[in-house]
């Protein structure tokens, strides 16, 4: 009994001096952040975790509505991808949808609390056509809705990047979706080095970077620890957490390793230690594993939340989100 006690004690102590650097400016290495997300004292990673969030970004909770304006097709064989065209997995598929369809979808978004609102296409890239439909969808967007306008559109040129930088997008989402030594394992059609290449030209051209990745694909939290890291170096605004939802027809329906609430939430815990000024968004699967419990990943890291549903699953309604920011006495971030 003495040991154990001896052991979270140490663990006590060493997750406070981990969260005591992180404060006062300084990093911490790969080799302090597997010991944090093997810790045994998860009360205490996740009220650390916390502790520097509000350090960093007060009491705001970023909400964010997505559309998914262009569903299937997509020419990529993402495994836990229900838009790839490798895989029958029984989703409504749709080309672009009219900008009058988009423009209502934005302003439901900003009557039920969101401060941002993200236009997601299924492309590996948009034909050229559909590129200057989604422009002018933009600026019909920025003239007649007062939200922050993020995109998600797939591979960047620099020319394009520019381009949405002049029409008014905020933030440009182009997840890093696995490790590099793991991302093999998920994709054949194009490789990491792609992901952080279009991740670096958005950066350029200005953009805000919205990068993060998907947990509970089979991963070790070696490799979770190793994806926060490559994309801290990336220096991203805004990190989406994902967490695998099995669809059916996928390879991932047929290979799926759960994960436990527990490891989720040390997860979270130990990419805001890594990235504490970064924007970390709890999104897919969030209402699966969370259940009615989302509040534990606001009191563990994440400052930001999706709301509404997502690319092809339903999420919680957004008086709900909302509601439950306010009842940890968070706000919600309002422009």
């Amino acid at each position: 009994m003495g040991s154990k006690i001896e052991l979270l004690m140490q663990d006590f102590e060493f997750i406070d001096s981990c969260m005591k650097k992180v404060i006062n400016g300084n990093t911490i290495s790969i080799d302090e952040a597997e010991r944090l997300i093997s810790t045994n004292n998860l009360i205490k990673l996740a009220d650390s975790a916390n502790l520097i969030t509000r350090k960093f970004s007060q009491d705001s909770v970023d909400v964010e509505t997505l559309l998914n304006a262009k569903s299937g097709n997509c020419p990529e064989d993402c495994s836990f991808c229900a838009q790839s065209t490798f895989y029958e997995t029984g989703i409504t598929k749709y080309p672009l949808l009219p900008d009058e369809i988009i423009l209502e979808r934005a302003m439901e978004a900003k009557m039920n609390g969101a401060a941002s609102f993200c236009l997601v296409c299924a492309y590996r890239e948009p034909p050229q056509i559909e590129f200057e439909k989604i422009c002018k969808a933009i600026e019909r967007l920025r003239k007649e809705v007062d939200l922050d306008i993020n995109v998600s559109l797939g591979f960047m040129t620099p020319e394009r990047a520019k381009r949405l930088k002049s029409l008014g997008v905020k933030r440009y989402n182009h997840n890093l979706e696995a490790s590099e030594s793991f991302f093999s394992e998920i994709c054949k059609t194009h490789d990491f080095a792609d992901r952080v290449k279009t991740a670096r030209i958005v950066k350029d051209a200005g953009l805000q970077l919205c990068c993060g990745g998907i947990i509970g694909m089979g991963e070790t939290p070696k490799q979770r620890i190793e994806l926060a890291f490559s994309l801290s170096a990336l220096e991203p605004d805004e990190v989406p957490i994902n967490i695998l939802i099995p669809r059916k027809g996928t390879p991932k329906e047929l290979e799926y390793c759960s994960i436990n609430l527990m490891d989720i939430i040390r997860t979270i815990a130990v990419w805001r230690f890594i990235m504490p000024k970064t924007i970390l968004k709890i999104a897919g699967g969030r209402e699966v594993y969370f259940k009615d419990n989302g509040k534990l990943a606001l009191q563990a890291g994440a400052n930001g939340i999706i709301t509404g549903g997502y690319l092809t699953t339903n999420g919680n309604a957004s008086n709900k989100d909302i509601q439950m920011i306010h009842e940890i006495g968070l706000d919600t971030r309002i422009h």
